[in-house]
């Protein structure tokens, strides 16, 4: 049976299981326990070639000892045997000296949850891991990664968990124009299911990686954090998928939980690939750990601050942001103002509708810059559909080779891109124009006249802004015509009424 066909035959016992509901759960739960099989596989690895190796995981609760057997464990034992021992060993694992590997799956099962409530729909899932997964086949592992891929791509379907996913297209196209260099540490302060960095360690493998001390420069310059826990325990099975051996770089915290200011320059990284989430709010509190001018409860907003900050001197980022961010006033005027004074943003790619669909169809945009030097002008990419598209959709998603004339109209930053010309779909706009509006970067392509929109969100948009500037002046027309209406009729009163409107005059008169 292929891999594909047993996570297919996985899902479907788990829908037979009453304490799973959704693809959510369904897609945590068999994470868990693919990473303790794979983990399992990779220490039969480790052992070979390491006579001294010692697993972090204590004997009762690896793998091999209860759920390699068919005929081991099941129904209220088995169950009895996850909720009781595995899960509360592996949370509570105190890892020896410096051991890494412990700390990895101690992180990993923090917050991780056994949701099945049959013991024997239990074994027949472990039994189907075991017998239809060897990752230590190199066919296995290629196939297991394709089919990793797909599980992610499920989140977009799965409610909130959908945020976690960014399309690979996307992640491919901004890697390849970022460029990570070997050496260089790569960091996603937002990293999700660590679409990001598997795209940056496949990139570098097939660039830049020719020996072994190559790779184990390559392991050490992955770096990501996730707060959430469904999304880190897919991003660290996901690293160890695509060979980082200890992904312990992968921490399980809230980057904006630390204030700014603690953030030294030995912290500092070389580039920053992100996909902040858009749209959220962060709790009470948080935006204090940033100076006043910055502050805010807008998690985008906050995370760009923070990669500005992050970014040594020439380090290059690559930014998800929607429209929001470009047209919008306030904060977000200061900060458009601090990210155009300390970096270049050279580009900005606007992507069409819908690819992020199902999760939102709030259109996005593409921000390249680097730090250490003011903007001076910025080049706009408007992304075109492709011929007989109208929008995506999970069975029509975007693919990486629409990517391909952005990547032949780049050119190098190196000489300023002066190979760039303005086409159709690109053009230019120098910082004093930016300036003149207040540093609203809602810039629409000069090329094309007035696009008539025909997505139900942007129309149902346009129809409440309408309604609530014709409601404003209805307002001001009442408060007029109240106004003129008192003064017509305070001229138009007898002296009587008039005291009697007037409290005092009638008593001056008296």
């Amino acid at each position: 049976m292929s891999i594909s066909s047993t996570i297919k035959s996985i899902q479907d016992i788990m829908r037979k299981d009453v304490g799973v509901d959704g693809d959510a759960q369904r897609i945590g739960q068999l994470v868990w326990m693919l990473f303790l099989k794979i983990f399992d596989d990779r220490e039969q690895e480790w052992e070979m070639f390491n006579e001294d190796y010692r697993s972090p995981i204590p004997e009762p609760l690896r793998w091999r000892r209860w759920a390699a057997d068919p005929e081991g464990m099941t129904g209220d034992e088995l169950k009895d045997f996850v909720d009781n021992m595995l899960f509360p060993g592996l949370q509570q694992l105190q890892p020896r000296g410096d051991d890494t590997r412990g700390v990895v799956i101690r992180n990993v099962f923090e917050d991780a949850y056994n949701y099945m409530k049959s013991g024997q729909l239990m074994r027949q899932v472990i039994n189907k891991l075991q017998d239809g997964i060897d990752f230590n086949t190199q066919d296995d592992r290629h196939q297991l990664g394709d089919m990793y891929e797909q599980i992610l791509k499920d989140l977009q379907s799965a409610g909130n968990a959908g945020e976690f996913y960014t399309p690979r297209a996307v992640t491919e196209f901004m890697v390849n124009r970022v460029d990570p260099k070997l050496d260089e540490i790569v960091m996603d302060p937002a990293c999700g299911t660590g679409g990001f960095l598997t795209c940056t360690i496949e990139h570098k493998r097939a660039r830049y990686v020719k020996t072994p001390e190559d790779e184990q420069t390559l392991q050490r310059s992955i770096h990501g954090v996730e707060k959430k826990p469904l999304p880190h325990l897919l991003a660290t099975t996901n690293l160890i998928l695509h060979g980082i051996e200890v992904p312990s770089q992968i921490r399980h915290d809230n980057t904006l939980a630390r204030p700014l200011i603690s953030w030294g320059p030995r912290e500092r990284v070389d580039v920053i690939i992100a996909n902040p989430p858009f749209g959220g709010m962060e709790e009470d509190g948080i935006e204090t750990n940033f100076p006043q001018a910055f502050r805010t409860r807008e998690t985008a907003d906050l995370f760009l601050t923070l990669f500005i900050h992050l970014l040594k001197e020439g380090g290059r980022a690559a930014v998800v942001l929607p429209d929001g961010f470009l047209f919008g006033e306030g904060m977000k005027t200061r900060l458009k103002e601090k990210l155009l004074t300390e970096c270049n943003l050279h580009t900005i790619v606007r992507l069409p509708n819908g690819v992020f669909n199902p999760y939102t169809g709030i259109k996005t945009n593409l921000l390249f810059f680097t730090k250490g030097r003011p903007t001076d002008a910025v080049w706009y990419y408007e992304h075109p559909y492709p011929e007989g598209v109208k929008n995506y959709s999970k069975t029509r998603p975007m693919k990486v080779e629409e990517f391909q004339t952005e990547i032949e109209w780049w050119g190098d930053e190196r000489d300023g891109f002066a190979a760039r010309e303005e086409t159709e779909q690109a053009w230019k706009v120098g910082i004093e124009e930016i300036q003149a509006r207040h540093y609203n970067l809602d810039i629409k392509n000069p090329h094309q006249g007035e696009q008539i929109s025909h997505d139900p969100d942007e129309l149902l948009a346009t129809y409440a802004r309408q309604q609530a500037e014709i409601q404003e002046l209805r307002d001001q027309l009442k408060t007029i015509l109240g106004d003129a209406l008192g003064h017509s009729n305070q001229e138009t009163a007898t002296p009587d009424q008039a005291a009697q409107q007037d409290p005092l005059k009638e008593e001056q008169q008296a």
